[in-house]
């Protein structure tokens, strides 16, 4: 026990802490632009992100996560806001956690192994497009100094790693941040900065209850809302937390995640913060920093809250165009590269399901439609492909009057045609013997293509005789076949 929590807190203090600072310097402008987005007051998303990277640090299943207010929870937001206000919101804030607890014990984050890597991927290179796409607005109908600061954030960015001695010891986007709000204060260059961005809360957060009606009227309005943040966030974490796996190979807790997210979400409605989720930005930025350990998402939400409060006339000082640079490089770090070059190597319908998940992504900015659009065509070309590996044979026996025929395969809803097809109902023969021993039977439809072809032999006055089918294939054609059923096959076979 002892070793495990000084393996996931004091493992790497100095590396989480340094990537802790910088997540913390990054998450305020995003964190004031998700309020903006949700239509809500900038304090609203940095005490969210304050609170929920704080909570998560504790309850979370995936050490070095990074989880606070989010644009994917933002948009789903606005309309409850805008027609029903900030109290509405906190109080499905509330109730998304709750749902998220719910499925953390019902165990769904199981669920996710139904997601190919193909999707995963699909996922990774939209939200890094989205990044990079965010950062645009920084970019559009601004002066050359802009661009130069962005530029001299990037070459610090990747050059600083590779001085002797302070470029592997210091993360090299906390530099990037320092120098450029240093270079910006001293030359006063009229750019934006985050004190543009809105203002800064100078106080605590404080304990916040919902002043809403504790009816079922209420709970009509708030869980359509809630039931789509609590499905969008879980989802968003878990891919995130697999993301995080692969970069750090090291496994985590998605069950645990599920409650954890719950948890910090009803922290953060409790202290007057929207709904959030893990970020995959900042999870990157985290882990290129140096961050591993739960230590760093602690740092990030302290330091967060110590910035926005007291420190908040020096914060408002850091140049747009320092986050900009380091969000860039997020982007470029977090986009699969060699899945453009695997287009060539890997199978065309992985290529349909990863580029149709970025598409849906990129274009509806929602992550879970965009996901559901990759798993629904994997499915599709996975049975599609498990469909076509069926063969069946036949061979004479007993001087023709006897045909034995070999199914080899999978038998269920995409191959029942195949199944039916392959048999020959005319052929005038006393007895078909049908060899099951090499061939599964999945659902109720293979089950029903068996009762076909059987009762169509019977009614060629042909002798049907099965044998060969396991365990499981017995089990459910015992129980809902009906070809020795004469009222069913008459119902089964009624306009055929």
């Amino acid at each position: 026990m002892l070793q495990t929590l000084k393996q996931s807190w004091f493992s790497n203090v100095k590396g989480d802490t340094l990537a802790g600072i910088v997540v913390a310097l990054a998450l305020i402008p995003e964190a004031i632009a998700f309020s903006i987005i949700a239509g809500v007051d900038p304090k609203v998303g940095l005490y969210a992100s304050f609170c929920i990277a704080v909570v998560i640090a504790f309850t979370g299943g995936r050490p070095g996560m990074i989880s606070a207010a989010t644009g994917a929870m933002a948009l789903l937001m606005v309309t409850l806001v805008r027609e029903h206000g900030l109290e509405y919101l906190l109080a499905a804030t509330l109730l998304t956690g709750v749902l998220q607890i719910v499925a953390g014990y019902l165990r769904l984050a199981e669920l996710m192994r139904f997601v190919s890597r193909s999707v995963v991927t699909g996922f990774v290179n939209a939200l890094a497009i989205l990044i990079f796409m965010a950062q645009l607005p920084e970019l559009t109908n601004v002066t050359w100094h802009v661009y130069a600061m962005t530029m001299a954030g990037l070459g610090i960015i990747y050059l600083f790693p590779y001085l002797p001695v302070i470029g592997k010891s210091i993360p090299s986007p906390l530099v990037c941040i320092v120098v450029l709000t240093i270079v910006y204060m001293v030359s006063g260059m009229d750019i934006r900065s985050v004190g543009d961005m809105g203002e800064l809360p100078d106080t605590l957060p404080v304990f916040l209850w919902p002043n809403v009606p504790l009816n079922l009227d209420t709970l009509m309005i708030i869980l359509p809302y809630s039931v789509m943040l609590a499905v969008v966030g879980l989802l968003e974490s878990l891919m995130t937390a697999t993301i995080v796996d692969d970069l750090t190979d090291t496994p985590s807790d998605k069950n645990r995640e599920c409650k954890g997210q719950g948890i910090a979400n009803i922290g953060s409605g409790l202290l007057g913060g929207m709904a959030g989720c893990a970020m995959i930005g900042q999870s990157v930025i985290n882990v290129k920093s140096g961050g591993r350990g739960r230590l760093s998402t602690l740092v990030a939400g302290v330091v967060l809250l110590i910035l926005v409060v007291f420190l908040s006339d020096w914060v408002s000082q850091i140049p747009m165009a320092a986050l900009v640079a380091v969000m860039i490089m997020v982007s470029i770090g977090t986009f699969s590269w060699e899945s453009i070059r695997d287009l060539k190597k890997h199978p065309m319908s992985t290529n349909i399901v990863m580029l149709a998940t970025v598409v849906v992504v990129v274009f509806t900015h929602n992550l879970a439609i965009g996901v559901f659009v990759g798993v629904l065509l994997a499915a599709l070309f996975f049975a599609n492909k498990v469909g076509n590996i069926l063969y069946i044979g036949s061979r004479e026996i007993d001087a023709g009057r006897e045909r034995e025929y070999e199914v080899v395969g999978q038998v269920f809803f995409a191959s029942s045609e195949h199944f039916n097809g392959a048999f020959d109902f005319k052929e005038s023969i006393d007895k078909v013997t049908i060899n099951l021993s090499r061939a599964h039977f999945w659902d109720i439809t293979a089950v029903q293509a068996l009762d076909r072809v059987v009762i169509k032999f019977r009614r060629e006055g042909t002798e049907v005789e099965l044998f060969g089918l396991n365990e499981a294939s017995a089990t459910i054609v015992d129980r809902y076949a009906v070809h020795n059923d004469p009222d069913a096959v008459e119902k089964l076979m009624g306009g055929h």
